[in-house]
């Protein structure tokens, strides 16, 4: 069976047709994350007959996605989740309409901008999708030829104003802190700069700026989407289903005919729908207020599943795994993720009201992180980790300042931070070099440690020495790690990581077992 022979309980060729005619669903960033969420759920809506019209994918980062993938197989995939109890359930996703890349279909993404059926746009860019360089390379030119995304992103809005200035979604689905904000804050630069040049009205910055016309909610989504795996690849082979190949494109996606991912999984959003909204809600969607939204999210990105996988990314790339579950097999692994959610995360977690910090906790530790039958990797989640740290850790330490607890108390943070520093020597515990995974701060950080080998001895002075310019920086941090008292225990635990081989599991050792 090829992805052409699935079949729909709709009328897929229609719903192609409406949704192409009168579109209301945009989707920008065509990954794996997209099909395994946002489009399972209107996979779903439009099998039980909730909607008519599906979603129109549009790609700005990585060209082949759409090239290799979206068109060869008429946009059609197969998302394969694999549960926990070894079963596997495949479920075909016909509900992309349309496959777009952004570079090369400026005037379609005009046409869907201007159309009033069109309410609602989501985003799954990454977190660096949302960083505006300063300064602005695109306000030296005028808005029509924007080169960066935001920039196309910020004129499209504005053909939808001199359109009739139609009410719009602009929602964030990215594994960020406060991505509404940050997708809000960055259009605006956009506009202002451009306004400030005199080549955008003031009319359209109070269009953006008025939430009854444009929102930008608030949300928190969850749901562990690997890279397509060769085990899971076989598993469609041996059941019939030929389209299995991964796509490695120059730009280094992962992306396949089917996507895997684990059953878990919530998306909590802010009810912030000026057009309206379809029936998400009806999907297992939550909406709630802005205040509740930022509390789920705190207590997932800082304190209930985002260090610990960050603390596994870092030690699992070290001690030489290449799977997030044979890790949590690892007693002094699993030890480490249990003490920095249980112990030291969750006496200062966020508690929303709408789900437990303890059972999701639980869930994290025993269910999903343990699953043998999710291929994810430490090697994908130590990606952008300079860009990760600051919510997932600093928040937690700022937290214990402001109610006066004391750091002393904290063993598994300073240890990942620890261990972050180590990872930035490129050598495992075994003193085998390795590559680590993209970063955008990685070449800048490490320089700092340029001067540290492995196996060479390192003093308490001299370790704080090099660490002191990497800690000290606010930006990867969220606050001055120099001027706490973790930094000399961070040094400590670095010095005795970079001993030889077997220092970076000694050191875990012992310092989890004098804590507890």
């Amino acid at each position: 069976m090829k992805t052409e022979d699935l079949r729909f309980p709709y009328d897929r060729s229609a719903m192609r047709e409406l949704t192409k005619a009168s579109p209301e669903w945009l989707h920008f960033g065509a990954g794996n994350i997209f099909r395994a969420f946002p489009c399972a759920l209107a996979e779903r809506m439009l099998e039980e007959g909730l909607t008519t019209r599906g979603i129109i994918a549009a790609e700005g980062f990585d060209r082949e996605i759409i090239e290799r993938i979206y068109r060869p197989h008429d946009d059609v995939s197969l998302l394969v989740t694999l549960c926990g109890d070894g079963s596997v359930k495949k479920t075909p996703i016909g509900s992309v309409a349309e496959s777009l890349y952004v570079d090369d279909s400026e005037s379609r993404l005009r046409e869907i901008f201007v159309s009033p059926s069109l309410h609602l746009v989501t985003f799954t860019i990454t977190e660096k999708g949302y960083v505006v360089p300063q300064p602005i390379p695109d306000l030296e030119s005028s808005p029509e030829h924007a080169v960066s995304f935001l920039g196309k992103l910020t004129h499209l809005l504005y053909y939808r104003y001199t359109a009739g200035a139609f009410p719009i979604t602009l929602l964030s689905l990215d594994n960020c802190s406060r991505n509404g904000e940050r997708l809000r804050s960055a259009v605006l630069a956009y506009a202002r700069g451009w306004q400030a040049r005199g080549l955008y009205i003031q009319a359209f910055v109070d269009y953006l700026t008025d939430e009854d016309r444009v929102a930008f909610p608030c949300s928190m989504i969850d749901k562990i989407t690997p890279r397509p795996d060769a085990r899971v690849a076989e598993l469609l082979s041996s059941s019939g289903f030929v389209d299995t190949e991964t796509v490695v494109t120059e730009k280094h996606t992962y992306i396949a005919p089917f996507v895997n991912a684990e059953e878990p999984q919530y998306l909590v959003v802010e009810d912030k729908f000026p057009a309206g909204r379809p029936p998400l809600d009806k999907v297992g969607v939550i909406f709630t207020d802005r205040d509740t939204v930022s509390l789920v999210e705190r207590m997932k990105v800082s304190t209930c599943l985002n260090p610990l996988h960050t603390a596994l990314a870092v030690f699992g790339c070290l001690l030489g795994y290449d799977l997030i579950n044979e890790e949590m097999k690892d007693k002094t692994l699993s030890a480490l993720v249990n003490r920095l959610g249980r112990t030291e995360g969750l006496p200062v977690s966020a508690d929303p009201g709408i789900i437990s910090p303890e059972a999701f906790l639980d869930e994290v530790i025993n269910v999903r992180l343990p699953n043998p039958f999710m291929p994810d990797t430490p090697q994908r989640i130590a990606t952008d980790t300079s860009q990760k740290l600051s919510v997932r850790f600093g928040q937690t330490v700022k937290e214990y300042r402001s109610r006066g607890l004391s750091l002393d108390s904290l063993t598994a943070v300073p240890l990942v931070y620890a261990g972050w520093c180590r990872y930035l020597l490129a050598v495992d515990d075994e003193g085998k070099s390795f590559t680590p995974s993209s970063d955008p701060r990685l070449e800048e950080v490490s320089e700092h440690l340029s001067g540290i080998k492995v196996g060479e001895p390192l003093g308490q002075a001299a370790a704080e020495e090099a660490l002191r310019p990497i800690l000290s920086d606010v930006t990867i941090f969220g606050l001055d790690i120099t001027e706490t008292e973790l930094f000399p225990r961070v040094a400590a635990y670095f010095a005795d990581m970079t001993k030889g081989p077997g220092a970076v599991r000694g050191t875990l050792e012992a310092a989890l077992a004098s804590a507890t």
